[in-house]
């Protein structure tokens, strides 16, 4: 099977005849003519990952996020950088396409990268309403002890709280990657909390004055009102863990593998 042929068949089956006309979902790398012989899976092609896919025999690796440091793989700005260089020599080298599932993983009849997360966390029937990914009831604790179960379901040692740890809570929120920004909208996340009454807001990324700000403000006033930020690599990742076997019945048999890209950052 050749690399389009691959990315055909995921867009086919994730979306169905729904394409975007301008989208980042790009080959970074490789030829659409390439023969696969082995598809890993990862929130980022990191070198690191590049190398484990070189090691596990892989020639297509699908990633969720950029290859080359802005969200549409432009290289223009790159063409005399020592670190771009390296890192297209390796891949150029070792024969690997790297190809950018993103916006229609996203877009799909599920979003897959919630699907992944929630059934990391086993929150499959806790969801408020069926057809959102954005709210769940959980059995009442305090936010110290979700953010407990997060850091243990997600592989963490450090996350970061705003408001009061003791604060009881069961309505929680999750908004993954980017979607605490607003996706577009920046007041999204504030109505969002206020709409469907939830006490803990569960983010990736964050703009300290919006979100983070709004939670602050209301834990000062006495109101039950928290946010966990676990960052948008560890609350996207486990979207690339379950596609390594959501594509199974798609691959001919190939190998697929899932690689953890890691988070990024080193805690002192």
């Amino acid at each position: 099977m050749k690399v389009q042929d691959m990315i055909d068949r995921i867009l086919e089956e994730s979306c169905g005849e729904r394409r975007l006309e301008q989208t980042c979902d790009v080959l970074a790398s490789g030829s659409p003519d390439m023969e696969v012989t082995g598809i890993v899976t990862t929130f980022t092609a990191t070198v690191d990952v590049i190398r484990e896919a070189i090691a596990v025999g892989a020639n297509l690796i699908i990633t969720h996020e950029p290859t080359y440091f802005t969200g549409a793989d432009k290289v223009d700005w790159l063409q005399n950088d020592p670190v771009y260089a390296a890192k297209k020599k390796l891949l150029d080298e070792n024969g690997i396409a790297v190809w950018r599932f993103h916006d229609h993983m996203h877009m799909a009849k599920s979003d897959l990268i919630y699907d992944g997360l929630v059934r990391e966390l086993g929150w499959e029937s806790k969801k408020l309403d069926p057809s959102s990914p954005w709210a769940y009831a959980v059995e009442r604790t305090t936010v110290g002890e979700l953010a407990e179960f997060f850091k243990r379901k997600l592989g963490m040692n450090i996350v970061r709280i705003v408001g009061k740890p003791e604060s009881p809570c069961s309505r929680i929120g999750v908004l993954v990657g980017g979607g605490s920004l607003g996706l577009g909208r920046e007041e999204m996340p504030m109505e969002l909390m206020r709409d469907k009454e939830l006490d803990v807001m569960v983010c990736g990324d964050i703009t300290e004055w919006t979100l983070c700000a709004y939670v602050n403000d209301a834990s000062m006033l006495g109101m039950n009102k928290a946010m966990i930020i676990v960052g948008h690599e560890r609350t996207e990742e486990w979207g690339m863990k379950y596609l390594a076997d959501w594509l199974q019945p798609l691959v001919d048999g190939l190998p697929v593998t899932f690689v953890d890209a890691k988070e990024p950052f080193v805690y002192l």
